[in-house]
């Protein structure tokens, strides 16, 4: 019997394509012979519409491009425009964001391990992930209001300090009595106290991942061998994070050009060998410890040491609401920098953190108006989407579904 040979469409509203993507994939029989992946179709323009409002008021816009990592995106624009300005935020800022570019990692991490196990068939991690997921989402909306696109990171530091109390749970016809108490168990203190009880329970939770998952035959042979990246394949494609890392490459940004505070904690940067699936989720599962690691040492500096958390300058940074109350210069202030917001001195900039999918970076150009002129960000999972035809040829129909996951791609900063 002759195999048959044929083009099909994967996507775009395939439940394992995460996002809109459309996979034009020519098949013999079950293996598959060519993949080209077509992208774009959910650009919205963010680089364009950036250039046509104040800087201030784009910092939304980075939180909804990988809108897993929303404040990491923040991250990388904020500090572009502060380069560009010349100023820089004050130690407690440098902290908090160090210490919420971590809850970030987990975040997206959490995200991961969970659609990916359920892309493989793995339905229990999911459900195990998102009740973790759940409890950091809460600092999220603790610290900005919301709890997924805060806005959080601000030219000259954040918006405001940790609060001094958790949201609780209130009364309701499903929680109630013991259980209650028991949800509302780490809520009784300070945001600071709440971090402190998340990260001593964490490790227990990412051994109980590990237990369905790391030993798991199904889950090991959906993933060991499958998808190898070769060590010059993944620097021949610009890969970056865990992409890179799982192939043997020791490259992370927090350790060769750190930022924030991350030059201050201490932690280990997780390596593969092989850089096969299987090496990228044990990779991300070992980013996930150390994240839990360097969210420890944030909040013990961030309870011993107090201190303003954005700069003194009424140019960049808004006046309190009591202050601008009483004071006319004050309430001009205001008025100015939410309408006008600030000039940026004319220059080029580009700034980049590890964000969890790799690097993310912001270009900046500013022609010396509050606008800025061109902004062009470099979003690491269009790098390696792009190299999903070198890498699945010879595979069968089913690893694509776990390269697709591997990558762990989100359609907002690829299309942007």
């Amino acid at each position: 019997m002759e195999i048959q040979s044929y083009t099909m469409n994967f996507g775009p509203q395939h439940p394992a394509a995460h996002g809109v993507l459309r996979l034009v994939l020519e098949m013999e029989g079950e293996v598959v012979r060519r993949a080209d992946p077509h992208v774009g179709l959910l650009h919205r323009a963010t680089e364009k519409l950036a250039e046509s409002k104040p800087f201030n008021q784009s910092i939304g816009y980075m939180d909804r491009l990988d809108y897993v990592s929303m404040m990491c995106n923040e991250h990388a624009y904020v500090r572009a425009i502060e380069q560009l300005m010349g100023i820089q935020a004050p130690d407690r800022a440098q902290w908090i964001r160090t210490m919420f570019d971590e809850i970030t990692r987990i975040l997206n991490h959490l995200m991961w391990i969970g659609t990916n196990g359920l892309d493989l068939g793995a339905m229990a991690v999911f459900l195990y992930a998102f009740r973790e997921r759940e409890e950091l989402m809460d600092l999220y909306e603790a610290v900005s209001g919301a709890r997924m696109h805060a806005t959080y990171y601000r030219p000259g530091g954040v918006y405001r300090d940790l609060p001094e109390h958790m949201p609780r749970y209130r009364e309701s016809p499903w929680h109630k009595g013991k259980d209650l108490k028991r949800l509302n168990a780490w809520r009784e203190g300070s945001m600071l106290d709440f971090i402190d009880a998340f990260t001593d329970d964490f490790p227990k939770r990412l051994d109980e991942y590990e237990t369905l998952l790391t030993d798991n035959r199904i889950w090991k042979q959906r993933t060991v061998n499958i998808g190898v990246v070769s060590p010059e394949q993944a620097l021949a494609w610009g890969m970056t994070g865990p992409m890179l890392r799982g192939s043997g490459i020791e490259w992370d940004l927090r350790r060769k050009q750190p930022y924030a505070m991350y030059d201050q904690v201490e932690f280990d940067v997780a390596v593969g060998s092989t850089g096969d699936c299987y090496d990228r989720y044990l990779v991300r599962m070992a980013e996930m410890r150390q994240s839990n690691r360097i969210i420890k040492q944030c909040a013990a500096w961030l309870r011993a040491n107090p201190g303003p958390v954005m700069i003194d300058n009424y140019k960049v940074a808004p006046p309190s609401r009591e202050e601008m109350k009483d004071d006319m210069e004050a309430l001009i202030h205001h008025f100015k920098l939410f309408t006008e917001g600030y000039v940026v001195p004319a220059g080029e900039c580009y700034a980049a953190v590890e964000a969890p999918k790799g690097e993310f970076g912001a270009y900046i150009v500013s022609d010396g108006s509050n606008k800025p002129f061109r902004l062009k960000l470099r979003a690491p999972g269009f790098a390696h989407l792009s190299s999903m035809d070198e890498i699945v040829r010879g595979h069968m129909l089913s690893d694509v579904v776990a390269m697709i996951g591997t990558y762990d791609v989100v359609f907002g900063e690829i299309d942007r």
